[in-house]
């Protein structure tokens, strides 16, 4: 038997990641954002949902950009720290040790030690109560070379330890348990 709820933000695991936004470097800074995902394919497009109170919202609201940065082991204290303090009066990248790198395509910096950066430019800005979600179009990708395997030049992304988000905690992502298709994947004669 199933019990009833008030209505709430029940889908976990989602990703937790850090948005880089800001146009010059004295304005860089970094927030913490579990509300995120993909909601094209083509184009590419991804949505973030920022509360209009946060300090990252105007700067993003102002430049139209942003980056998605993936966290990962690695990351996952400074990831919680940018989530909880506020960047209007302190300098994120600097008091976490993380270093502020040029995207290709957008004028917010990426995150150099992050594993994945999505730079993205903001389409449209939809007013949704407590937050408002940032549907924007990926314009590039960059990965960090160190989690390519060498054999299959392939992104590898149980060696990059990517980190989730559930319902107020952090978790490594576990052990694969299937690919996409391997449930009607026919089996090979021998």
């Amino acid at each position: 038997m199933k019990q009833n709820w008030r209505p709430g933000t029940m889908i976990y695991p989602i990703p937790a990641v850090m948005v880089s936004c800001g146009t010059s470097p004295e304005e860089y800074n970094i927030i913490t954002v579990a509300w995120v995902g993909t909601i094209c394919s083509e184009p590419a497009m991804c949505y973030i949902s920022v509360r209009p109170s946060r300090h990252s919202y105007d700067l993003i609201k102002k430049s139209g950009e942003f980056v998605i940065n993936l966290t990962n082991e690695e990351l996952a204290k400074a990831t919680d720290w940018c989530g909880v303090k506020s960047g209007k009066d302190l300098n994120k990248f600097k008091e976490m040790n993380l270093t502020p790198a040029p995207s290709i395509n957008v004028s917010a910096p990426i995150i150099e030690e992050a594993p994945i950066s999505i730079e993205c430019k903001v389409k449209n800005i939809i007013p949704l109560g407590s937050h408002d979600m940032f549907i924007a179009e990926v314009v590039n990708v960059q990965a960090d070379e160190k989690y390519f395997d060498a054999e299959t030049g392939k992104f590898d992304m149980e060696k990059a330890k990517l980190i989730a988000y559930s319902h107020g905690n952090y978790y490594q992502l576990g052990n694969q348990i299937g690919k996409f298709g391997w449930s009607v994947q026919k089996k090979k004669k021998k």
